[in-house]
């Protein structure tokens, strides 16, 4: 799963969930489920020429993988590195750099790496690469957020304790052939563990604590990509050159350049022809689609957003969430406060239609999404809210228009939420007032709103004066929750601790204790019972889940739309 302005994602696999921005707008849901291609490009493919590919947000510039965070980021890793394995039109991890085994116990996984895949230094790929990556994640030191993604190879929490010298569930067999040996059998193994090799060469006796802030991923990163980094702006634009030795053959395209926008800007910049593709701000998607020079494409989106309650923190030593904050451990609180909410008339205001209100963490392109009608729908009910309200104890005792809480002392609730977007401030505001109009005094936390990484930054630091946000996640294609959902996920961003939380999602990825019981029903099973739980217990606000508008210029051509965004990018070309 995914930090997004909308939080993340291309061919992403389990681990590689991002953080996502919140983007303005919107417009009907598409029902189309399969990826697809703009498919309008007309004329004949034209070698050579750059692309320019926008977004709204400044990117942090940690270009590995291994340490990235946000959508901002993995919109330019994208054109310059990949994984052992990549995800297929139907959501399915298939050989990409490398074919795989798995033994008949479901326990050891053996990868045979292509021969011939060069960094873009010109070093060759090795088992030693993704060897590598594995340590690094493993390391004591690593601050990242993949640790969940390495978990399964044996010997790999002892060597992250500090407890054993190597990772005894790593053997590199030869340059191209590397066996991973895990603690035991689960049915989303190629799914969940990681694929994303690092240069071992290239990043020397850099320690993975000192990597994120180094040259080697900030100035001079490298991958094994169709296109190589040329020049970096920090923050505002990525130029990329083709990468002549890409092991799939030459990009078509010359370069791409990763440019950051103002989002108010958008449709200019997109009708000059300054921007060619882009994930469009929604609210600006009616103008946008009927540009002349613009193919539209919508695609039903592999994330969601959520409006989330602060429950405690996270204890870096123990690598738990602690959920000690009492403020909104009231169900009906948490109940009332969605029901404020005009959910569609947001999405209809804001995002020209675009998404529709869910109750789930699984949006309807994910095969484990459960049947609404087993789920409370939380419908727009200002009434229901209030009465849930005086029934838990909120009432207004001094007569000021705002409810107290129920010891009668003052009740105020910060809100979070990014900017970027023409409507940010208008999305904001509609939600205070939501609150407000139910008698709970709601207010912007600071008075204003946070840029992209400021926003992420100050949940992720747990700042006390975060209590409620709205986020957005980029999922994967496997529906496990592990990563954000887990009481030891450092993503598990409102940090919400339930033990039976835990024990499904562990259960969610366990073969069924009848072996002759199809795993895909026996993982249904498990979800919907998940499903349910966090339907119920609500902590936090499942808001909509997205419809991606994505607006191509008329002159680039091979541009693949997918539930993660774009793909497929040695692909792209001119057309004349």
């Amino acid at each position: 799963m995914k930090k997004s302005a909308f939080w993340l994602l291309s061919l992403l696999l389990v681990m590689s969930v991002f953080l996502a921005a919140c983007s303005g707008g919107g417009e009907k849901a598409s029902t189309e489920k399969e990826p697809k291609d703009d498919g309008k490009a007309s004329g004949e493919a034209q070698e050579g020429g750059t692309v320019t590919f926008g977004y709204t947000q400044p990117f942090k510039g940690v270009l590995s993988y291994a340490y990235y965070e946000g959508e901002d980021d993995v919109n330019a890793l994208q054109f310059m590195h990949e994984g052992l394995l990549k995800v297929n039109d139907e959501l399915i991890s298939e050989p990409n750099l490398a074919d795989y085994e798995l033994s008949e116990d479901n326990t050891k996984l053996t990868f045979k790496l292509k021969q011939g895949v060069k960094w873009h230094d010109g070093e060759e790929l090795t088992a030693e690469d993704m060897e590598f990556a594995w340590y690094l994640i493993a390391d004591p030191t690593y601050e990242g957020a993949r640790f969940a993604n390495v978990a399964m190879i044996k010997g790999a929490q002892e060597y992250k304790d500090g407890k054993a010298e190597s990772i005894e569930g790593i053997k590199v067999v030869d340059d191209y052939t590397i066996e991973v040996t895990v603690t035991e059998p689960s049915v989303n193994l190629l799914e969940n563990i990681w694929v994303y090799p690092e240069p071992k060469h290239h990043y020397g006796d850099i320690s993975s604590k000192e990597l994120p802030d180094s040259d080697q991923i900030r100035k001079t990163p490298i991958g094994v990509g169709p296109f190589k980094v040329k020049n970096i702006v920090p923050g505002e634009m990525i130029e990329f050159e083709r990468f002549d030795d890409y092991w799939q053959g030459p990009a078509k395209l010359d370069g791409v350049v990763y440019k950051i926008i103002d989002g108010s800007l958008a449709q200019g910049l997109v009708q000059n022809g300054e921007i060619d593709v882009i994930e469009a701000p929604k609210d600006q998607w009616e103008a946008i689609k009927a540009l002349d020079n613009v193919n539209p494409v919508e695609a039903d989106a592999m994330s969601y957003s959520y409006i989330a309650f602060d429950w405690g923190h996270y204890d870096t030593k123990k690598g738990v969430v602690v959920s000690d904050n009492k403020k909104f451990q009231n169900k009906s609180l948490r109940h009332a406060m969605a029901h404020a909410i005009d959910r569609q008339a947001f999405i209809d205001g804001f995002a020209n239609g675009l998404g529709k209100p869910l109750n789930t963490p699984f949006p309807s392109v994910s095969w484990a999404k459960i049947d609404d009608s087993e789920l409370n729908q939380y419908e727009y009910d200002p009434e229901k809210a209030k009465k849930l309200l005086d029934e838990a104890g909120y009432v207004d005792k001094d007569g000021d228009g705002f409810r107290e809480d129920p010891e009668g002392k003052p009740f105020t609730i910060n809100f979070d939420a990014m900017a970027g977007a023409e409507t940010s401030e208008a999305r904001a505001q509609f939600i205070l007032q939501s609150w407000q109009e139910v008698g709970l005094n709601a207010k912007l936390n600071g008075g204003s709103l946070k840029d992209f990484n400021l926003f992420y930054d100050t949940i992720e630091a747990d700042d006390p004066s975060v209590e409620t946000f709205m986020g957005a996640w980029g999922l994967a294609n496997d529906p496990d929750p592990a990563g954000i959902w887990l009481s030891t996920d450092k993503w598990n961003m409102w940090r919400w601790y339930s033990e039976k939380s835990d024990e499904l999602i562990k259960k969610g990825v366990s073969f069924p204790e009848d072996a002759s019981k199809d795993v895909t029903e026996h993982r249904q099973e498990v979800y919907n019972e998940w499903q349910k739980l966090v339907n119920e217990e609500l902590p936090i606000i499942f808001f909509e889940q997205r419809v991606d508008p994505w607006a191509i210029n008329k002159r680039v051509g091979g541009v693949k739309v997918t539930p993660f965004g774009t793909d497929e990018f040695h692909k792209w070309h001119i057309v004349e």
